[in-house]
């Protein structure tokens, strides 16, 4: 009788044929090859390397800064970027954009896309920025620098002159004007000021009670506003020249009740400002188009890495004034609320 025996696994040896081994050997190297030049294909096409453009803002807090991100991070979308956007908490803080500014070129940023909270005490971090190859686009406030490429901004002399004609339009016959302005080393808004005076002498109406300078929050410049109207209860036209300082002055006019008394002047717009020109305690508006110039400095930027030619050095974003006569017409509701 033949012995049952199960069959035991055990070690088992295979022998390849020589010619069956170089073939393998030579699709496992055509296949990395493959991959590698795909991935090579992927880079130079900008689909797995982007370019990297860094936007460096006053402050990420205000409706106006957000709308700024919603056009830039279209623009970066668009044109297939790689996107930073940041800013200090505050917009006196240079020092910490300064630092933003290093490493972002650190991180090999491209271009940055930049909006001075300090038109010198800026200027030697964008100028090593240059230094190091990284082309410069200036948004909004403008930076002392030589090594700019394009600035993208409201022309703010002329958005002053615009609110400077807007209070002339008042029919009183005395314009007792105070000015609450924010950081006097910011360039756009010492701009926006200087319009505004410009258009104002002159007019005998006008004179011209006080004129402060206020940090760029809502709680200093409605304190210092307080301080203002008690120290000089004669002004009854007040002139404001960006988000922070509009709100602040319209809660020191609602807070004391001289809605009916005193003509605002402001700047920008967002909920609880058109609130204010509905209800009285803001005269008017001067709206920028914050959108566009996120929009456009990206697209600038492209360009530059693209080494496409750039038209124009200074491109100027619309300006408008809104009023509680003209704020429901349908343009001007555009301008109000464009990018909620």
């Amino acid at each position: 009788m033949k012995e049952n025996r199960k069959f035991q696994p055990g070690p088992q040896f295979y022998l390849i044929p020589l010619g069956a081994l170089l073939l393998i050997l030579c699709y496992v190297v055509g296949i990395r090859y493959i991959i590698r030049n795909l991935h090579s294909y992927g880079t130079e096409s900008g689909e797995t390397n982007k370019h990297y453009v860094a936007v460096i803002v006053k402050s990420t807090r205000s409706a106006f800064w957000k709308s700024v991100f919603a056009g830039a991070n279209a623009a970066g979308t668009e044109y297939n970027l790689t996107l930073t956007v940041e800013g200090p908490d505050n917009e006196e803080d240079y020092q910490t954009q300064n630092e933003m500014i290093a490493r972002a070129v650190e991180n090999g940023a491209d271009v940055i896309v930049f909006s001075a909270v300090d038109y010198q005490a800026n200027a030697a971090a964008i100028d090593a920025a240059a230094e190091q190859g990284v082309k410069i686009v200036v948004i909004d406030s403008d930076v002392d620098s030589v090594q700019v490429s394009s600035r993208i901004s409201t022309d703010n002399y002329e958005a002053g002159r615009m609110a400077g004609r807007t209070v002339l339009a008042c029919e009183q016959e005395e314009l007792n004007v105070g000015i609450v302005n924010f950081d006097k080393n910011s360039a756009n808004g010492q701009q926006r000021e200087a319009g505004f005076r410009e258009i104002l002498e002159g007019d005998e109406r006008v004179r011209i009670v006080d004129a402060i300078n206020v940090l760029s929050t809502t709680e200093d410049s409605q304190e210092r506003t307080f301080e203002m109207l008690r120290e000089h209860p004669e002004i009854n036209v007040i002139a404001t020249f960006n988000e922070w300082t509009s709100l602040g002055v319209g809660y020191a006019i609602q807070e004391m009740g001289l809605a009916e008394e005193t003509m605002v002047v402001a700047f920008d717009s967002n909920v609880v400002s058109v609130g204010m020109l509905e209800t009285g305690e803001v005269d008017a508006l001067i709206v920028q188009n914050p959108y566009a110039m996120g929009y456009l400095g990206v697209e600038c930027a492209y360009n530059l890495i693209n080494n496409l030619p750039i038209e124009n050095r200074q491109v100027d974003t619309a300006t408008t004034v809104i009023t509680r006569e003209n704020m429901f017409d349908e343009e001007c509701q555009k301008v109000l609320f464009a990018f909620d």
